[in-house]
């Protein structure tokens, strides 16, 4: 495995697991793509397309398409899940009788355990202990990566030889591809601006304008790292690519199924309808109870985050949401305590 390229196993073939897949396998990375729908499957093979969420994509010849969970893990030096975050305790348990005793795990999926708020390292952790893991995030719409757009993500890890490993079979010429060791703060900056990039979009629904999209991106970061430091998180992690990255993508750029998820709302539609509209796994409906899950846990008033669940759960319209942000009470822009050592 140490000499030549270890091949990977991509699970999850929506949009952002065939791009990934992609560009593994034009990296020289021996690659296989699982998914669920075997006709699907078969059809990508066929065609060297994934006519539902990357049509544009051609597919290299060298990608292996498995429809057999079993043998795709089998065969893998690295499982990496690229499944929305509620189907990944289902997947992770899948595969864990089929892993190899030498093979990695890594996961591009972006969220909370639904219903326990953990994280899915710890998942990891519980079912695979002492495996080397990472966690791949940062701003990467799927789209723009599988087109070849400059892109910069990053990989963290436990082990740092491993983040770093991983992250040079992703590194491209115009994919950059960073390292990190902090788990927990590449993973909290992934799901929380989610929920933040539903604030985001209700604003511009609603047409508030630029300055208020400012003002809820930048306090949304302000949530962020206060939730950031009472669970541990490192501030660097999350001004950088996995938090304050991510947010700016996610808040601002339409390619975002939460901001068009906020949007939807803020002009009017119903949770049901937008959802239906968009069409795929919106991650904030189950993030957002999560996120404030820990917050009441570390005793932390998040005002943006709580709107946003209020509002997905159809406790207040926007624009009640709006009036109770705007109606609390001044205060100063940080607390003393939030850059001070902890």
């Amino acid at each position: 495995m140490a000499d030549s390229p270890p091949i990977v196993s991509v699970l999850g073939a929506g949009s952002w697991g065939t791009a990934l897949a992609a560009l593994l396998a034009r990296n020289g990375v021996p690659t296989r793509l699982w998914g669920r729908d075997a006709v699907a499957l078969a059809q990508m093979a066929q065609s060297r397309r994934n006519v539902r969420y990357l049509p544009e994509l051609t597919l290299p010849e060298a990608l292996v398409y498995e429809a057999d969970l079993a043998l795709a893990v089998a065969q893998a030096d690295i499982a990496l899940i690229v499944v929305p975050s509620h189907a990944f305790a289902d997947t992770l348990a899948a595969i864990v009788p089929r892993l190899s005793a030498e093979a990695a795990i890594a996961w591009a999926s972006k969220g909370f355990e639904p219903g326990t708020g953990r994280f899915l390292h710890e998942l990891v952790a519980e079912r695979l202990p002492g495996r080397p893991a990472a966690v791949i995030t940062g701003p990467s719409f799927a789209r723009e990566v599988a087109a070849g757009l400059p892109s910069a993500i990053t990989v963290h890890a436990a082990d740092e030889a491993f983040a770093v490993r991983l992250s040079r079979l992703l590194h491209a010429p115009n994919f950059r591809a960073y390292s990190g060791t902090d788990v927990l703060g590449a993973e909290l900056g992934g799901a929380m601006k989610n929920v933040l990039a539903v604030a985001t979009g209700v604003a511009d629904g609603m047409a508030l304008g630029l300055n208020a999209r400012a003002g809820l991106i930048t306090r949304g970061m302000n949530e962020m790292l206060r939730l950031g430091k009472a669970l541990g998180a490192r501030p660097e992690t999350l001004m950088g690519l996995a938090g304050l990255g991510d947010l700016v993508l996610t808040t601002t750029g339409d390619l975002s199924r939460n901001r068009r998820l906020g949007l939807a709302l803020g002009r009017g539609m119903a949770l049901p309808e937008a959802l239906r509209e968009i069409g795929q796994v919106v991650e904030s409906v189950l993030t957002a109870d999560e996120v404030m899950r820990l917050a009441d846990k570390h005793g932390l008033d998040l005002p943006i985050s709580s709107a946003v669940q209020a509002v997905l759960r159809g406790e207040v319209t926007p624009a009640e949401a709006l009036r109770q942000l705007m109606a609390r009470e001044q205060k100063p822009e940080y607390p003393a305590e939030l850059f001070s050592p902890a």
